[in-house]
């Protein structure tokens, strides 16, 4: 089964003006079409063909970097895309609220922590709010098209909520002003969809 891209969940001028419309098409028609495109040609004829994406992050460490690159690139976008949305931003609520302040002290700890994260990335990669496999929320960020899932990483999680800070991210709008983008993008995510990730990675 080959991997396909789906819509977005949203029009592409729904983020604005935090994410502006070019971006938004720019990102998830080319760059994101781009790593299904290239997963597609890396894992044709082998094992791989067979598994969920999620399966070949998670034993990433027996594939070559076309596929960890690209099978990278398309987990983390799906996942990006599904953690924002318009009439988003605010602080989540219920369980995961609870669970935030008893990992970070504060909803305001927890955003300083991933904005950091992300500020502190030197050159491409993510940001992540993750589920150890103990239970317990973490921070943590990777290089490049990495991420918690894969067996590879420093610090292993299952991913709620993952912010990128490639430069196709946000240098249309932001240029080289990382930190407006990281504190922007707090605007649109939605809490609702986090916190259901939050409750199917316990």
């Amino acid at each position: 089964m080959a991997f396909e891209l789906e819509a977005l969940p949203y029009a592409n001028d729904a983020l604005e003006p935090h994410i502006d419309k070019d971006t938004m098409e720019i990102h998830h028609d080319r760059h994101h079409q781009a790593y299904v495109d290239n997963l597609n040609k890396a894992i044709a004829g082998t094992d791989a063909e067979n598994l969920s994406l999620e399966d070949i992050n998670k034993n990433i460490s027996k594939y070559p970097a076309a596929v960890r690159n690209n099978g990278g690139g398309h987990f983390n976008h799906k996942l990006f895309w599904s953690v924002l949305g318009p009439n988003a931003g605010g602080e989540p609520t219920g369980e995961l609220a609870d669970a935030i302040k008893s990992t970070f002290g504060s909803f305001e700890e927890l955003k300083t922590q991933l904005q950091n994260a992300g500020a502190t990335r030197f050159g491409s990669g993510w940001a992540w709010l993750i589920v150890k496999t103990d239970g317990q929320l973490a921070v943590t960020s990777t290089p490049n098209q990495d991420n918690p899932l894969m067996d590879v990483a420093e610090v292993q999680g299952t991913p709620i909520l993952g912010i990128d800070v490639w430069e196709h991210a946000y240098y249309l709008k932001y240029q080289n002003k990382r930190p407006a983008y990281l504190d922007a993008v707090f605007s649109v995510i939605n809490w609702d969809a986090v916190a259901k990730r939050f409750q199917e990675a316990k």
